[in-house]
Formats: structure tokens, sequence, C-alpha cells
């Protein structure tokens, strides 16, 4: 860390904004959806702190960022803009293949009490030896949301939803008391979110939390894809991309969506005119008195190595998502959940909120986060994820004859592609 002297009127000044570093800048930020718009909700609190940085939040689409991030680092960096939202699930690709894109937040001002207010699981992926590549953000603590009209008419009740059995058979319900209205969508061509989900809330994944060892064809991810399909064929999930499903909540033809707690915002702010008609239940599991937590998303932001503004930049994610004032600005306005500790402890997550009927939905979601399992993405994310999302189409088309068949089989391809180990 550098040292200058100041003037103590610029040092109470720098002091009170908790960086050494305050400057005038013009910063970029790439980020996306409610992302973006959650960071936008900070950027008035920060600008009476710090009046002369001035933040442009971009919102490219998520997959346009890791594109063009992958696309940048492979340049040395042109092209990067200041600050960038890291998915954690993600955030290993880029530390092990471009390990000089990112700056050590540690240089910056990113010391061990600042850590220390951030859950050790968010901080796994972000962090490489003595390098801090990024700065722990939100969570994605997973919940059901859903229509409290359409469960009633049926004479459903979520608290009864114990079983991914109890799913389906109040998903049978509600669609034929409300034509027209599916239980839940999930995104079958484009994404293996049902599957993360579940598997994750059963203690598995496509690899073992250690990042050493290929999990991807153990009990617990067979039985989740079984029930995936299971819910696929007897109509309880239908097939629907992120927009098909906004337009579907808009226009009331989902029942449920099943998320990380960030979707509270994209229900909120997409469809407002609904207001009291929302709420939000636990995920159900395989088993009624099995678990009833996972994680879903979460992010974090990393600043350019290249970044002409780099201490201006950690000023603005200093206040961001080191302060709760940043974070639960981001919380209440787009549902943003916190992973600093401090923030989850805010009062303002035991409000009832009138959206959602006046349900304290934070502190049902939050209640989850001390439940969930780690899930780790490793530096093979993508491949392993592009090899499982293609055995699901093939699987759901008849192409095995049973999931475990199915998984041992994607295990392989991730075997070949990564070179790690398949668990016994």
């Amino acid at each position: 860390m550098r040292f200058k002297l100041i003037g103590a009127t610029a040092a109470v000044a720098l002091l009170a904004s908790g960086s050494a570093f305050a400057q005038s800048a013009n910063l970029t930020i790439w980020s996306w959806n409610v992302a973006a718009s959650a960071l936008k909700s900070t950027l008035e609190g920060f600008n009476k702190l710090h009046p002369d940085i001035k933040v442009t939040v971009e919102d490219l689409g998520n997959q346009q960022v890791f594109d063009k991030m992958l696309a940048a680092c492979a340049a040395g960096g042109e092209g990067l803009p200041d600050i960038v939202t890291v998915e954690n699930f993600e955030a290993e690709i880029f530390w092990n293949r471009f390990p000089d894109c990112f700056a050590n937040l540690k240089d910056l001002g990113y010391n061990a009490d600042i850590q220390a207010k951030f859950p050790e699981f968010k901080r796994t992926e972000l962090e490489v030896g003595d390098v801090a590549y990024a700065m722990p953000w939100d969570s994605g603590p997973v919940a059901v949301f859903y229509r409290r009209d359409f469960y009633e008419k049926a004479g459903v009740d979520p608290a009864s939803i114990k079983s991914w059995d109890d799913f389906i058979a109040a998903g049978k319900k509600i669609s034929a008391a409300n034509p027209g209205v599916v239980m839940a969508q999930a995104d079958f061509n484009g994404d293996s979110e049902w599957f993360r989900m579940i598997s994750n809330e059963q203690g598995c994944g496509y690899f073992s939390t250690d990042g050493q060892n290929i999990t991807i064809n153990q009990p617990a991810c067979v039985a989740t894809l079984e029930k995936v399909k299971e819910m696929k064929d007897a109509g309880t999930l239908t097939a629907a991309g992120w927009d098909e499903k906004i337009q579907a909540n808009t226009a009331g033809k989902a029942a449920s969506q099943m998320y990380g707690g960030w979707y509270e915002g994209t229900v909120r702010s997409g469809s407002s005119d609904l207001s009291g008609k929302w709420g939000v239940y636990m995920m159900p599991s395989l088993t009624p008195d099995g678990p009833h937590a996972a994680n879903l998303g979460g992010s974090s932001l990393a600043i350019a190595a290249n970044s002409a503004n780099k201490e201006a930049a950690w000023t603005y994610v200093d206040y961001a998502l080191g302060t709760n004032e940043g974070q639960v600005a981001m919380l209440k306005s787009f549902g943003l959940v916190p992973s600093l500790l401090s923030a989850v402890q805010d009062p303002f997550v035991n409000e009832a909120q009138p959206y959602w009927g006046g349900q304290k939905v934070w502190a049902d979601i939050l209640s989850t986060l001390p439940k969930i399992k780690p899930s780790r993405g490793t530096q093979f994310q993508t491949d392993a994820d592009a090899i499982y999302k293609a055995t699901q189409t093939k699987y759901f088309a008849g192409g095995y004859p049973d999931a475990k068949t199915a998984l041992d089989d994607a295990a392989k391809q991730i075997e070949t592609a990564t070179g790690l180990p398949i668990a016994e």
C-alpha cells in the first residue's frame, strides 16, 4: 500500500470513506440484468461521499460479459473496463487461465479485517494463494417464488410441499384449477439450473468441494437427474428460457419459479403490477425430512489489472460490497442477497415486504444460508456444464436407459476433458 502525507481535512475524508485511495476518476463496470440495476442503486450514496468519482454501469447481459472478459483477458486485458462482475461459479476459469488479468485486491486495501466480514465459502473461489482476485458480492440461497392466488384456487398450501413428489402432485392440482398455467419452468435447452440446484441441495455437484475429483455420477446426482426428468415427464416443469420465464410471470402463465434469492428483484421489477400476489417458500427435497437449502448464483467484483483507475475502482468496490449501506441499498432496490455478514443482520431483513403479501421474505430466504453445502465450480466449469447439458438433452430424448448410465457417460467425458479422476 502506498502512503502520502496529506492535509488533515483530506485525511479525515479519506478515512471516513474506508479508503486511502480516493481520487477523481471516471469508472466503467460491466454487469447484467438486476445485478447491473442494483449497482446503479448504490451510486447516489457513493457519490455523496465521492462526488469526483463517476461510475457508469453497462448492462451487457450475462453471457456477453463472460465472453467479452475471456476475449479481453486473452488479449492481455485490452478492452476491459475498470470493474467487472464475475460469477463465483465461473471465477476460477479466469484466475487459472489469466492470472495477470485482474488486480490483487490486497494491494489496494482488501485486508484481513475486511476479508473477515465475509463467509469463507464465498471467498474460496475468489482467492488463490496470497492473491485476492475479487471481493464477494451476493449469494443465491434458493427459494420457490410462487403465485399465492393460483395456489389458493387449487387449495394447495405451500407449507405442505416438503418433497419433490409433493411438488409434482401440487402442480397437477394447480394446473387443473388454473387452465393455461404451468407449475414451474426450467431452461432445459440452455441451462443446467434445476440439476445444479437440487444436486447442491443433496450435497452433490460436478466436482468434489476440493476440486480434485469428478462427482457428477455419485448417487445423489443420479437421484437428482431422475427427479428432474420425472418432473419434466409429469408436466410439472416445462421448457422456458430466461426471458420466457419473465414473460410468463407477467402474463400469469407460471405458478412458480425456482431460483436463487436474487430472483426476488427480477419478479418485483418485472411484474410490478402483481404486488401482493407473490410469495416465497423453501425448496422441497427428495424426501420430506431431507435438506431444503441450496445456492444458485452469486457474484463478485474484480478490478482490471491494467485499469488506470485501480485506486478509485477499489474505493467504489469497498463501498458497494464492504458497507452495510451499499449492500442493503442493493437488497432493498433489486433483491441482491448480501454476502456481507453484518448486512445480513440489517433490520430491513426482518421487515414485512408489501410486494410479497407482507411476508418477511428476506428473513425466510436468508435463514437457509447456514444450511447450504459448498459447491465448487473449478476452472473446468464451462467444460463440465456443457457436457452435462448435452447429456441431459440426450437422456430426456431417450438416449440413455437410465440416469446412472447418462451420468457415468458425462463423468467419463469430463475426465477426458479435464484430466481429473472420477471419484470412487
